[in-house]
């Protein structure tokens, strides 16, 4: 799906996002200022579509949400695969009927390749796929390792190559297939897909912490609170349901496999979590801090919670987003 653009810039549809890392203290923050902005809250994580996911990927509760409708969460089964341009031609649609309704389109999440892609207007060409290409490199992974792969897409794709870690080397594969399928590397696709301008007029903030303890405390509480949810039994629920590839690119649930085949410690599994998830923090802030665009805010800047509120009120009502603001 293709938004035709507007060349008008207060023609465009307001849209208010709010980035940053995880238990940020994104959730809260967005559902307050849909209150005060009248809006609705089009969901950015790659893990809260999934169905069955629901504590590990730390979704907002109905009494977390207090009555403000959010999109993108909750939709998709656990085995079913699900891409970044799905996700953004579903969310052009949702946030064109929510101004159609007069409210305003508040995204929110941590996933950046999400969140650019749609506010970048962002072309998804139709590369198609080799089972064949994928299979090869991945042989290549067990046999030589993840580094020697990503040193292959280095020779064909340097730009590419730098933005991403041998870890992520599924993103790898796809950059080394996107080559041989097009004779292009992904950096010229990623070039030629941005040609027409963003249909939004944009407001984007995003939340961290002055210091990175506040934020990795942050992160050691989220996971004592999911236990006490019942995370266990959600990711016990998810493996004997046969979603364990799924759960297994999720942080929170993949940490667990080894305790849930009674080959590892509890404790050590749950450490595990905490500090995945404080590496996944770090590459977050490393993707967003790359906007200019993002105006942040620390909350550990103010003297409590509805002084941070406040700034972050002041602040989005001086932009072209004011027309929302309720009486």
């Amino acid at each position: 799906m293709q938004l035709q653009t507007v060349p008008n810039e207060q023609e465009k549809i307001p849209l208010l996002v709010i980035a940053g890392p995880t238990a940020s203290g994104k959730t809260k923050l967005s559902i307050d200022l849909a209150k005060r902005f009248d809006g609705e809250i089009v969901s950015a994580d790659s893990m809260q579509i999934y169905k069955k996911m629901t504590i590990g990927t730390a979704k907002p509760t109905p009494e977390e949400m207090d009555g403000i409708p959010h999109h993108l969460i909750d939709f998709v089964e656990p085995g079913e695969s699900f891409s970044v341009a799905e996700y953004v031609e579903l969310a052009r649609k949702v946030i064109a009927e929510i101004h159609a309704r007069g409210k305003l389109p508040i995204v929110v999440g941590g996933t950046g390749l999400y969140i650019s892609s749609l506010i970048d207007n962002v072309e998804f060409a139709e590369t198609g796929s080799s089972l064949e290409i994928r299979e090869k490199y991945k042989k290549m992974a067990e046999e030589e390792g993840k580094a020697a792969v990503l040193e292959k897409l280095r020779e064909v794709d340097p730009e590419t190559a730098a933005s991403l870690h041998e870890n992520n080397i599924g993103r790898v594969i796809r950059a080394l297939e996107l080559y041989e399928l097009t004779g292009m590397p992904m950096s010229r696709h990623k070039e030629l897909s941005k040609r027409h301008p963003s249909p939004y007029r944009l407001c984007c903030l995003a939340l961290d912490y002055r210091s990175r303890q506040t934020l990795y405390d942050r992160i050691n509480l989220r996971v004592t609170k999911m236990v006490e949810e019942g995370l266990l039994e959600e990711a016990r629920e998810l493996m004997a349901s046969g979603y364990s590839a799924t759960a297994a690119q999720a942080i929170g649930y993949k940490e667990l496999i080894p305790w849930l085949d009674g080959e590892a410690p509890l404790e050590d599994c749950l450490e595990r979590i905490r500090m995945q998830s404080r590496r996944y923090a770090k590459r977050q802030l490393t993707w967003f801090r790359r906007d200019e665009r993002i105006h942040w805010f620390f909350p550990d800047d103010y003297s409590d919670y509805d002084n941070l509120y406040k700034n972050v009120v002041d602040y989005i009502e001086k932009t072209a987003l004011l027309c929302y603001t309720k009486s």
